[in-house]
């Protein structure tokens, strides 16, 4: 299902899926090991990305392992500028005019002086490397639902607090196999409440039940993944009813094994349902491509044509909390990747 066609990073779109750390240039990494003396797992010092399997909780524990290790060495505000500053760059060079990054900042606490010291070191990293860039770049922040509920109500108060320094969401993320969405209601009330858009994780590595527990429990308005919502067609009408947008991340489905090969993926099932998608790359660090290849793959594995990956752009740019200027001038950037 070979296509050629217009040069996917050309065609502007919208970045909806991309954790904080999982972001950073394997290069990057590797200098900052070697500055602070971390000895690296070798899966993450090779010129491959490391091999990962999250179907099963030992897979996920490696997978968690690693992220663990790499985010070790973001200790400084320096190294915190950089990373947003090249994961911006990197979005740029793929056709990205809008970001969401997403981030817990209690992983970055202990070393940042705190949590809300490590927000706003984050806060002012995207603010610099925005202005720097000219990308457009926001934040969201994600609780982690393998910790208790009441961190995610402080989180998400805090995030409410900071919305006004580019805070646009409240996200849940890690092993969506662990803790039920609905024990995380109250933290995402409190985050709706206060303007933020509801995007936590689910229907990856668990099925539709998952999807349905973020649409019934915390009034999703997208879904991190939700790829597996194609297998209920019930679902798949939902979604597509009420617009939600999923955040499918074809490179992580496969690297975590929940599809065995890119074609597995059930990108067809999910357009032609009507279900608004946005291709993320979740974390390039470790799964080895950035946000154009995601659209590479729509077209390589799924027969995707240039107008149907426009019309994927369209809806990341949908999907997006950026101002609708920002999202008329996308899309007119989109008419024209069509028309060029």
């Amino acid at each position: 299902m070979e296509r050629v066609g217009r040069d996917v990073r050309q065609l502007p779109k919208a970045h909806l899926h991309l954790h904080f750390t999982g972001s950073m240039r394997p290069s990057t990494l590797l200098e900052l090991a070697d500055k602070y003396g971390v000895r690296l797992p070798e899966a993450l010092t090779g010129a491959e990305p490391p091999k990962l399997r999250a179907t099963d909780e030992r897979g996920w524990f490696r997978f968690q392992r690693l992220y663990d290790a790499a985010r070790s060495c973001l200790r400084e505000p320096e190294d915190i500028q950089r990373l947003v500053r090249e994961a911006a760059e990197e979005d740029i060079a793929d056709g990205s005019g809008w970001l969401e990054i997403q981030v817990d900042p209690t992983s970055y606490a202990p070393r940042l002086g705190g949590l809300i010291p490590a927000l706003e070191v984050i806060l002012d990293a995207v603010d610099s490397a925005s202005r720097e860039t000219g990308l457009g770049m926001r934040v969201l922040v994600a609780a982690n639902r393998m910790k208790h509920p009441l961190d995610a109500r402080t989180l998400a108060r805090l995030a409410v607090r900071y919305a006004d320094r580019g805070i646009v969401g409240f996200g849940l993320s890690n092993d969506e196999r662990r803790g039920m969405a609905r024990d995380f209601d109250r933290a995402f009330a409190i985050a709706r409440e206060g303007g933020l858009l509801s995007a936590p994780h689910g229907g990856e590595l668990t099925g539709p039940s998952s999807v349905r527990d973020c649409l019934d429990d915390l009034d999703a308005t997208r879904i991190g993944h939700g790829v597996r919502a194609a297998e209920s067609p019930r679902l798949l009408r939902r979604l597509a009813e009420a617009g939600v947008t999923c955040e499918v991340c074809p490179a992580s489905n496969v690297a975590l094994g929940v599809y065995e090969k890119p074609e597995d993926i059930p990108l067809r099932t999910l357009f032609e349902a009507g279900v608004p998608m946005a291709l993320g790359a979740d974390d390039p660090l470790l799964f080895g491509s950035r946000l154009a290849a995601q659209y590479e793959i729509a077209r390589r594995h799924h027969g995707f044509t240039d107008a149907e990956l426009a019309e994927l752009a369209r809806q990341s740019v949908r999907g997006s909390a950026a101002p609708e200027g920002v999202k008329e001038k996308l899309l007119n950037g989109v008419e024209e990747w069509l028309a060029a």
